[in-house]
Order: structure tokens, then sequence, then C-alpha cells
């Protein structure tokens, strides 16, 4: 089993700061890329940015320059630090990572199950 735990959600005022975090845990043998999607009500999951392991990252062009993905390896942590926030940025934050293990071949994706920010004007 691998679990994925979100934290670092919370209320925010526009123009301020958050920085998630992503737990990954269980049996595995490897995470490739890892990212973060985000979710509102009556809306199709977006997918923010993504980071490989060797940290090569991708963004989409509504968070680039304000957000920043980052993960730790040995802790098998990824992070999205989200700078001047936006209302258009509240959202369910979901983070994800492509799982390798010796149980299966090739890859599985696994999702957490979200974090909430809040972002009041």
């Amino acid at each position: 089993q691998v679990q994925l735990v979100e934290s670092g959600g919370g209320l925010v005022q526009v123009g301020g700061s958050l920085r998630l975090s992503c737990a990954a845990s269980g049996s595995f043998s490897r995470l490739n890329a890892m990212g973060w999607y985000r979710q509102t009500p009556g809306k199709q999951r977006e997918l923010l940015a993504t980071i490989t392991r060797d940290t090569n990252t991708n963004y989409v062009d509504s968070v680039k320059g304000r957000f920043t993905i980052s993960r730790d390896n040995a802790k098998n942590m990824v992070y999205l630090q989200m700078n001047d926030l936006k209302p258009e940025d509240a959202a369910v934050y979901y983070c994800f990572a492509n799982v390798m293990s010796w149980s299966w071949t090739g890859e599985r994706a696994y999702w957490g199950l979200g974090t909430q920010v809040t972002v009041s004007s």
C-alpha cells in the first residue's frame, strides 16, 4: 500500500503565501514524477506543477512565477510553495506520485486526499 498525505492548506489573505507538503509512505521502491493538481467545485481537476525525480519542473501558465514545486527524495516528500495568492487560487489541492514497486511492473499513480486552500479578499 502507498499513501500520500497533504498538509499545509488553510485560510490566507490575498497576496499571502502558503507552503503545501505531501508525504508519501508505504511499500514502494521509487517515486518518479510527482506533482500537484487543484480542483474547485464544478470544474475539472487542473494540473499545476510537476517535478521529475531529478527535479526538472513544469508549471501551468496561471501559476508560473508564483508557485514553486520542490521535492526531497530522501524524505519522500513533495512541496508546493505558493506566493501572491489570488482568490482564484482557492481550491482543494491534491498531490500525486508515479510510484514504482517490487509488487508490480511499471508505474502506478497515487493521489492524496487533498488539502483545502481558501483565499480571502
